[in-house]
């Protein structure tokens, strides 16, 4: 028993992605990590705390949601949110958001002033108007390089996810092999392993590179058209705090160049988000899988009704249960355990328990 947080910023990474652009986005985990143990350290509720850190990622342009979000093939921004409180079985959710300034906050609000579990486009707008939530103008979110990417996956004829890779390989991070970025894994039982990744996407156990793996995973499809799975993505957190109180929060902006008017698994409870009284589940990646396969609702049921430990649970969804797609997800258990699985080569990521174990990391 004890507090337990993670948070992830999307699964999917191209392994040529820059390195001061890794660092970055290291950076910005790193902080909400902290935010959110300084948080759940003052006895503040898992709802509370997984909202917080999401409306900080939100504000960062450099994930995929809030400021910065992926641009639909009409140029504009359609942001989906969603939200749960396990301790109380009560959620949230809103999507096709273009002014509300975080949209995490919009869907507690669903969850907590309003009798349903989900609003959408125009009546979701006007129900943050009538919430008094922060409204800004729809340019705070679009960003100059996500102009440039919508163009890039329009030339491609391609649904992208959040694309990150220069146009020119001159900006892209390739040191040699003693420049390397470190995860440090620390665990319970004091015994730390050191995991570190090359920018030409060879990763490795401690350094040995006779342990390392190389590879570019192919671009898949979803329905026969082409997606990209380049990024900083999506970006959730789940927590259990003191109380063993569990809850998940997930928010994205969805698909660079996707048709106006599709929902992602982001908002859809039971599939990119969902907590209970035994666990909380945030998913990231190739949504419409996500979605067939109901990810962060297994993982769950898998705990309650199989018996299954978080890790056993976590790894069955991601290995049998997402095949047909690509993506990861962050789980915690009320018992104070944190875990992240993927089956791409990569997904942002940071976790921390009160038990000792702490992770930041990118690859394998």
């Amino acid at each position: 028993m004890g507090w337990a947080i993670a948070v992830h910023g999307g699964a999917g990474i191209d392994p040529r992605l820059p390195m001061d652009r890794q660092q970055e986005a290291r950076d910005v985990l790193l902080y909400c990590l902290q935010l959110g143990v300084n948080a759940l350290k003052a006895s503040v509720p898992a709802i509370d705390v997984v909202e917080l850190v999401v409306r900080e990622l939100e504000s960062n342009p450099v994930f995929n949601s809030g400021r910065g979000s992926a641009l639909c093939t009409k140029g504009t921004v359609e942001m989906e949110a969603s939200i749960m409180d396990g301790s109380r079985n009560k959620c949230g959710a809103a999507s096709g958001l273009s002014t509300v300034k975080n949209p995490i906050s919009l869907a507690r609000l669903v969850m907590e002033k309003s009798p349903h579990a989900y609003i959408a486009f125009a009546g979701a707008e006007e129900f943050a108007r009538e919430q008094g939530v922060e409204i800004v103008d729809t340019n705070y979110f679009i960003t100059a390089e996500n102009k440039d990417r919508l163009e890039q996956a329009k030339e491609m004829n391609s649904i992208q996810f959040d694309y990150r890779i220069p146009e020119s390989e001159d900006g892209v991070g390739k040191p040699d092999e003693n420049e390397l970025l470190p995860t440090v894994r620390s665990y319970a039982n004091g015994k730390p392993v050191l995991e570190k990744a090359f920018g030409n996407g060879v990763t490795c156990e401690n350094g040995d590179q006779s342990s390392c793996k190389s590879g570019y995973f192919p671009e898949s499809e979803i329905n026969g058209v082409p997606i990209n799975l380049y990024q900083p993505e999506t970006v959730g957190c789940v927590a259990v705090d003191i109380e063993g109180r569990c809850a998940s929060a997930t928010s994205t902006g969805g698909l660079i160049n996707k048709r106006s008017g599709r929902i992602g698994d982001s908002p859809i409870i039971g599939a990119g988000t969902y907590a209970n009284e035994i666990c909380a589940v945030s998913a990231t990646g190739e949504g419409e899988a996500i979605i067939r396969a109901t990810v962060a609702r297994d993982v769950a049921a898998l705990m309650e009704y199989k018996g299954l430990s978080l890790q056993d649970s976590v790894d069955y969804v991601i290995n049998k249960r997402l095949e047909d797609g690509k993506g990861g997800l962050i789980a915690v258990s009320s018992n104070g355990e944190a875990v992240a699985g993927f089956n791409t080569m990569g997904m942002f990521r940071a976790c921390a328990t009160e038990a000792g174990y702490y992770e930041v990391g990118i690859w394998h």
